[in-house]
């Protein structure tokens, strides 16, 4: 029986796929060269050095455990509240840094490849994957789906990476669109 809030089930299973793909690539990047997001770590000033080495195995652990249980309708409610925890933690340290001293240090998002400084648009990035988080977490409807359904939430998904992707993409580039756009 449907309820009130329960959503169709090509936007649940979209929206869980989507913040799932994007916690799960997060994870490998930040896996990849844990150095480096050690180092990105460092600049925040938030942890004490001993405990630096343990927090950058676990936030990436943690996004990738969260990202793998959000994909199945099982465990999509546990996956979703971690996954708010992970997103929690990581826009709570970039606010921290903003309010501390506004220093525009590498977010520490992703890949050496993709360098973002910290700011507020970083924030309102991860409120909104927190949103979709949110929405991945409501009840779906009860209608059965077919292949077309399946079809609709894949290329609901692809369309919401390319999204993400552009996103950052500007996010690490909008040092210099600023620089450009205050030149004589």
């Amino acid at each position: 029986m449907d309820t009130f809030w329960s959503l169709d089930p090509v936007l649940g299973h979209t929206a869980a796929a989507s913040v799932g793909a994007v916690l799960i690539l997060a994870a490998f990047a930040k896996l990849r060269d844990i150095p480096l997001f050690r180092a990105a770590m460092d600049n925040y000033r938030l942890v004490p050095d001993a405990l630096l080495g343990a927090a950058a195995w676990s936030i990436p652990l943690l996004e990738l455990l969260a990202g793998v249980l959000l994909l199945p309708t099982s465990t999509r409610s546990f996956g979703a509240m971690l996954a708010l925890v992970a997103l929690a933690i990581v826009s709570g340290a970039v606010a921290i840094q903003l309010a501390r001293n506004g220093e525009r240090i590498d977010c520490g998002c992703g890949s050496e490849s993709n360098h973002a400084p910290i700011s507020y648009s970083l924030l309102v990035r991860n409120v909104m994957l927190m949103g979709l988080v949110v929405l991945a977490a409501l009840p779906v409807s009860e209608r059965s789906t077919v292949w077309l359904d399946a079809l609709a939430a894949t290329l609901g998904t692809l369309f919401f990476l390319g999204l993400y992707q552009t996103i950052n993409l500007w996010l690490s580039h909008q040092p210099l669109l600023e620089e450009m756009r205050n030149a004589p």
